[in-house]
């Protein structure tokens, strides 16, 4: 599979979550859906790993990165959206996390794990903030700036921390790509379980479509996706993997307005537009410099003498 069409199932996968996470919050709480897909994501990829005949990481140091990636990358954001989503429709929910890209670029540079950023990538994140904002457009909504924005805004944070650290200190250490990515979901698995007393006990109510919904999030839109996550890490850093998040907001917002029946009007289109030429800006690899040719000697010049 092509990076690019590793991002582009990414991103219809992350994207679709927030219309998975929405459907399913009619049956379960925040804490039930994050234990549900972390470990149908985490049961997936392990399957797969016996298939292919890859075993799991045994090193405890590894297992404590891993740690701290799933509290990063899964555990945390995944009760924050559920939180969010409960006051923020998915599109707006999309838009937010949008901000992803913005956050790991920050931490990149400030811990200097990144790429060298070009000019043409710096506009481009540029432009793909301007985007998301445009989608947003605070200035005319109303509403969204309160406790569920704050926890959408906090899970794109800790999954730009996530990134940076899956970066700097899980992926280009010899271990496979698909054995990482289920073991993090596990530990994921692990880590929700301990939260099941604030909010996963409540009684769930048996709707197919919210059943339906929370199975495709877990399967699809977690396991799937955080192993594609992984593979763009590994090939092409944390800032490249965080900018697939500026395509979040035209897939989750197309999907809620489809589905949902939520607001898509031209301000939305142009600035999903703006995105998507932000993407590509970002992803622009810099022109190496060419060598100076080195000087010809003038004729009747005696260069035995140096």
């Amino acid at each position: 599979m092509t990076s690019a069409v590793r991002v582009a199932v990414l991103s219809l996968l992350w994207g679709s979550t927030f219309l998975w996470i929405e459907l399913s919050l009619d049956a379960f709480t925040p804490v039930q859906v994050t234990l549900i897909r972390c470990a149908l994501g985490a049961g997936l990829l392990w399957i797969l790993c016996r298939a292919r005949g890859q075993r799991l990481p045994r090193e405890p140091a590894v297992w404590g990165r891993l740690v701290v990636a799933a509290f990063f990358c899964n555990a945390l954001p995944f009760v924050l959206f559920g939180i969010g989503q409960q006051t923020i429709d998915s599109g707006a929910a999309g838009v937010l996390n949008a901000t992803t890209p913005l956050w790991s670029l920050l931490l990149g540079v400030a811990l200097g794990g990144e790429r060298p950023l070009h000019a043409v990538r710096v506009v481009g994140l540029l432009a793909g903030f301007a985007g998301t904002a445009l989608i947003f457009a605070p200035w005319e909504r109303s509403g969204l700036v309160g406790w569920g924005a704050l926890a959408i805004v906090g899970a794109a944070a800790s999954y730009a921390v996530a990134f940076v650290h899956m970066g700097r200190h899980l992926v280009g250490r010899g271990i496979p790509t698909l054995p990482l990515a289920a073991s993090q979901l596990i530990a994921a698995t692990a880590l929700t379980t301990l939260t099941l007393p604030f909010g996963g006990l409540t009684p769930v109510r048996a709707e197919p479509r919210a059943l339906v919904a929370v199975v495709v999030l877990g399967l699809f839109a977690t396991g799937l996706t955080f192993y594609l996550t992984y593979r763009i890490i590994a090939d092409e850093g944390a800032t490249n993997a965080a900018t697939v998040g500026y395509l979040l907001p035209v897939v989750s917002v197309v999907l809620g307005a489809v589905v949902l029946g939520e607001e898509l009007n031209p301000r939305i289109v142009v600035g999903m537009a703006v995105v998507l030429v932000g993407v590509a800006m970002t992803r622009r690899r810099a022109r190496p410099r060419r060598e100076a040719a080195p000087a010809r000697p003038r004729p009747g010049a005696d260069l035995r003498g140096y």
